[in-house]
């Protein structure tokens, strides 16, 4: 090693100059920026950026003072001699409940449907496989149209056929198709 200096030692010496030269060129002459401090006088003016708003009148007096308005005095209606009888009240009929699922599936094995989508259609009543696979045309747009920036998912995923393999329960179709969960 030490030969190998001795007979080169001009060269390391030049490589060491451009080595030099090429950092102070890069660190401190080509700088687009240059940090300068500028001083002020005394008595030179302030920034007047803000001043407008210094100047302008406060949009709500400090210490605003509220008049309570005085209470309505109650009129008393005059009373009946004997009330008629009230009719019994019927109960109006209970509305019919949205047919559930019998129970509520995994929704994040379809793929591209992920937890917050899960949560988005539990809210739209949404939790089974069965309800995405019966869905039409008219049911995606109207439940994509909901989705936000998720929009466009259902279709590009095929979220309706994921989900009519996976209620009926035929993995080998559904793994052959889109992979393993």
């Amino acid at each position: 090693m030490a030969e190998l200096i001795q007979a080169n030692w001009v060269l390391l010496v030049i490589a060491v100059i451009i080595g030099l030269i090429v950092a102070w060129w890069i660190f401190v002459a080509n700088r687009k920026t240059s940090v300068e401090l500028e001083s002020k006088e005394d008595g030179a003016q302030t920034a007047k950026r803000n001043q407008a708003l210094i100047d302008a009148p406060p949009a709500v007096a400090r210490h605003a003072t509220v008049q309570p308005k005085p209470a309505a005095t109650p009129e008393v209606a005059p009373v009946a001699a004997t009330p008629a009888p009230a009719p019994a009240p019927t109960p109006a009929p209970a509305p019919a409940p949205a047919p559930a699922a019998a129970k509520a599936d995994d929704l994040t094995r379809i793929k591209g449907l992920g937890p917050k989508l899960n949560s988005q259609l539990a809210e739209m009543g949404i939790t089974s496989f069965a309800q995405i696979a019966a869905w039409d045309d008219a049911e995606i747009d109207r439940v994509d149209a909901q989705m936000g920036r998720f929009q466009g998912r259902i279709r590009r995923d095929d979220w309706v056929t994921q989900a009519r393999l996976l209620a009926a329960g035929d993995l080998v179709a559904y793994e052959s198709q889109f992979g393993r969960n």
